[in-house]
């Protein structure tokens, strides 16, 4: 273990951007026909890939970091 507040400092807030994508995706699945009713289910649906696509890259970036050692 190289670093170990480096490693933390990047970790959590990568957690969080897992537990939004967790509230957010649970907010949209209990609100589905209301957002589908105001014509914003594409918007949340978009929404929800970004956050799980940042969510997925942050988590290989720091895959990527711990495995080369500079982390």
């Amino acid at each position: 273990m190289k670093n170990t507040k480096l490693r933390i400092a990047w970790i959590i807030p990568n957690v969080f951007c897992y537990l939004m994508f967790i509230g957010a995706l649970i907010f949209v699945v209990s609100n589905a026909e209301g957002i589908k009713g105001i014509g914003q289910a594409p918007y949340w649906t978009l929404m929800l890939l970004a956050l799980l696509g940042v969510s997925f890259l942050g988590s290989f970036r720091i895959w990527q970091w711990i495995s080369h050692g500079k982390m």
